[in-house]
C-alpha cells in the first residue's frame, strides 16, 4: 500500500511557485524565505495524540508575550521529565514516553511551543523557545531530565548555555551545524544558495550574530558547567542527517550516541527499543 502524503497543500505549492519566483524576483522570494522561516506549519492533531492529550492536566502560562500551552502527566511534581518538541511539533508527539516514565515514577510536563500546538502565535525562533524553557523552569524547578526532538535540542542547549541547570539531556533527531540547518530548509522549498546567503546576511542585520551562533555547535562550546548528553538519530533521517549528532560529539565527545536504522526523522519518537534506551539513561545515576 502507497504511504500517505501528508505534506500540507501550502507547502506543496510553496515548493512548485518558490523557484519560479526566485527565478524572476529575487529580492521577493527571498524576502518571503525569510518569513517562511519562522513560520512552523500547525498539523492536524492525530487522534492517538489526542489520548495522550485526554489524561494531561492541562496548564498555560505567559512567555515570548504568547499564552503557552503546556501538559502535566502524573502529579505534577518532581522529579520530573521535561519534554520539549521539534519545529513544527506538539508535546504530544511523544505520547508514547509518557507511561513508561509515569511507570518508572517520574512526572512528566510538556508544552506546546510559541505558534505551535495549542499555544498562541504564528510566527517563533528559537530564542522564544528558550524563553518558554526558562519560564517553565522557574514555574515547575528544575527537570531531573530533558527529552527533545529535532529543533527543540538546539533550544535546549541555548537555555543550558544561558544558565539553566539542566542535568541530562536527550537530543533526538536534533540539528547542530548551521549551513545545514538552512540547507534543509532550501531543498524543503527548492530554493537557491543565493537564498541561503541572503538569509544569513539578514540574520546578521537583525540580530547582530551570525546564524551559527544560534546553532547546537556553538552552544555546546559554550555551556558554563557540563551535562551529561545522550544523542539518539537515524542514519536514514532525510530531514536531519546523521552528520548533525557526529558533528556535536566531536566538540563534545563525552555524548552519548544511539544510532538507529530505518526510523527517520519522526518515527524514532515511537520506536520501543529508543524509549527504553531513553529511560535507562534518565535512571542511571549521571557521572557529572
Amino acid at each position: 500500500m502507497k504511504k500517505k502524503d501528508k505534506t500540507p497543500a501550502l507547502l506543496k505549492f510553496v515548493r512548485w511557485a518558490y523557484p519560479r519566483v526566485e527565478r524572476i524576483a529575487p529580492g521577493l522570494a527571498h524576502r518571503y524565505f525569510v518569513r517562511l522561516f519562522f513560520q512552523p506549519v500547525r498539523y492536524p492533531l492525530p487522534e492517538k495524540e489526542k489520548k495522550a492529550e485526554s489524561f494531561a492536566q492541562p496548564f498555560s502560562f505567559e512567555a515570548a508575550n504568547k499564552r503557552i500551552q503546556a501538559y502535566a502527566w502524573g502529579s505534577g511534581g518532581s522529579p520530573y521529565v521535561l519534554l520539549v518538541h521539534g519545529w513544527s511539533g506538539r508535546a504530544t508527539q511523544f505520547r508514547r514516553f509518557i507511561k513508561p516514565l509515569l511507570a518508572k515514577g517520574y512526572s512528566v510536563i510538556g508544552f506546546d511551543g510559541p505558534a505551535h500546538g495549542r499555544s498562541q502565535g504564528s510566527k517563533t525562533h528559537i530564542v522564544e523557545f528558550e524563553e518558554t524553557l526558562q519560564k517553565i523552569v522557574a514555574l515547575k524547578g528544575v527537570p531531573d531530565a530533558v527529552i527533545a526532538h529535532s529543533f527543540g535540542g538546539g533550544a535546549v542547549l541555548m537555555a543550558a548555555m544561558h544558565g539553566l541547570p539542566i542535568k541530562k539531556l536527550i537530543n533526538i533527531s536534533s540539528p547542530t551545524v548551521g549551513d545545514e540547518i538552512i540547507n534543509t530548509y532550501l531543498r524543503a522549498i527548492q530554493g537557491s544558495p543565493a537564498t541561503g546567503t541572503f538569509f544569513k546576511e539578514y540574520v546578521l542585520r537583525a540580530y547582530g550574530k551570525p546564524f551559527d551562533e544560534f546553532t547546537a555547535l556553538h552552544f555546546i562550546r559554550h555551556l558554563p558547567t557540563p551535562l551529561s548528553l545522550m544523542l539518539v538519530h537515524d542514519a536514514n533521517d532525510r530531514e536531519v542527517s546523521l552528520a548533525h549528532a557526529e558533528a556535536l560529539i566531536r566538540v563534545y565527545p563525552s555524548a552519548k550516541l544511539l544510532r538507529t536504522e530505518g526510523l527517520g526523522h519522526t518515527r524514532i519518537l515511537k520506536d520501543n527499543e529508543v524509549i527504553q534506551a531513553c529511560e535507562t539513561f534518565i535512571t542511571t545515576p549521571s557521572s557529572h
